[in-house]
């Protein structure tokens, strides 16, 4: 047994000399995919030998964030752009307020109603973003910056359909938030919510994204809200939600809840959506919509095996607005629509948002499957109409 680690002794030094003399003489032979092996293994070496990730870091990767360890410097980067907003709106006066003897009995009638949220300033110039509930009716906006100051806002445009407003403060300087890009976002990427909850003061709280693109919630018409787990409660609506740069990637702005709390389950508005939003409001004051007049449907598994389409994939159209741009250009209720201007639909939520984006006044292709033939029609896009606000949870 000795003998044979003697052996295994000597070949080894022998080995590591060869090497030695290889590296120092002829380098370019010890490569490894164009790279030099002596920088490989000091990549290799530096990663068993580095500290232990912590979780703040665990996210940098994924985001490109290399210059930040810590959620305390997404923290510390995000939060003085996230301000509070407090709204009041007068109640209606009392008819019987001038009736003699009325006003020994006061009922606070002509107080006003308080509502608490929050915003992001997302330019120095004075321009927020929140989310349309949270300034909604609303006679009176104060801002309170992190800094303490205080400053009334005035809405710029409102936007209910994805529940987003833009605010605007007379105030210069200020210290604007980094806008993201939301659709780099993954499953499991670490977060911060910032905002005023319960109007107690600013807060950051942190979890993961949990989920992608959720729809059907009935919180808006046109939803692909971001799930996370940091927690959100009351008044963080309009807040800002960070990834680990302290980059904005959303709006908070609802929670599902049985107990009016956070319960881990929070939604917020895409920042790439609130950006597209918020650029129509302060360009034209409104956003313009595309609209053909259609009734869209799921399409699912039994109806394509049914019909034996060829199509994996695509939105059932149960029903075409009469004289409507859809009903002109030939669609037909029981056609599936698979594509809208080239790009492909999978859902309802998906078929509204490429029609939404299309520009009004233009004309637009969409692939249709009739059966077991494949269409193509020339649509002439009109403007959406504005429609009512949902009612948040």
């Amino acid at each position: 047994m000795r003998r044979l680690w003697l052996i295994f002794s000597q070949a080894a030094t022998v080995a590591l000399a060869c090497l030695f003399v290889v590296a120092t003489l002829k380098p370019q032979w010890l490569t490894r995919d164009g790279q030099p092996l002596a920088a490989v293994m000091s990549q290799v070496v530096s990663l068993r030998t580095a500290a232990p990730e912590s979780p703040a870091s665990a996210g940098v990767g994924a985001t490109g964030s290399a210059g930040l360890s810590s959620l305390a410097d997404a923290a510390s980067l995000a939060a003085p752009a996230v301000v509070s907003v407090t709204t009041s709106k007068a109640r209606a006066r009392n008819p019987h307020a001038d009736v003699p003897g009325f006003g020994a009995f006061p009922d606070g009638s002509e107080t006003s109603q308080v509502g608490i949220g929050s915003a992001v300033i997302v330019s120095p110039e004075g321009i927020l973003l929140t989310n349309n509930h949270v300034v909604e009716q609303a006679d009176e906006i104060d801002v309170r910056l992190s800094d303490g100051r205080e400053v009334r806002a005035q809405v710029v445009g409102t936007d209910p359909e994805t529940d987003l407003a833009v605010l605007r403060v007379s105030l210069g300087n200020l210290p604007a938030i980094t806008l993201g890009r939301s659709q780099d976002l993954r499953v499991g990427d670490a977060l911060l919510a910032i905002g005023n909850p319960f109007n107690v003061g600013q807060t950051v709280t942190a979890g993961i994204v949990s989920a992608l693109g959720r729809n059907g919630l009935q919180l808006s018409t046109f939803e692909s809200f971001i799930q996370t787990d940091a927690a959100i409660n009351p008044g963080n609506s309009g807040g800002a939600l960070v990834n680990v740069r302290g980059h904005l990637v959303g709006i908070n702005t609802a929670i599902y809840s049985r107990n009016g709390g956070s319960n881990g389950i929070g939604f917020a508005i895409p920042v790439d959506v609130a950006q597209r939003v918020m650029e129509g409001l302060l360009r034209d004051g409104v956003v313009r919509r595309g609209w053909i007049g259609v009734e869209p449907r799921e399409l699912t598994a039994e109806f394509i095996e049914n019909f034996k389409l060829p199509v994996k994939q695509g939105v059932l159209i149960t029903g075409v607005l009469q004289d409507g741009p859809a009903s002109k250009a030939g669609l037909k209720p029981g056609d599936v629509v698979v594509a809208v201007a080239g790009q492909p639909v999978a859902s309802v939520a998906q078929l509204l948002d490429k029609v939404a984006a299309l520009s009004p006044g233009q004309p637009a292709r969409l692939a249709v499957q009739r059966g077991a033939q494949a269409v193509e029609l020339t649509v002439a896009v009109i403007q959406r109409k504005p429609q009512p606000a949902r009612r948040q949870p």
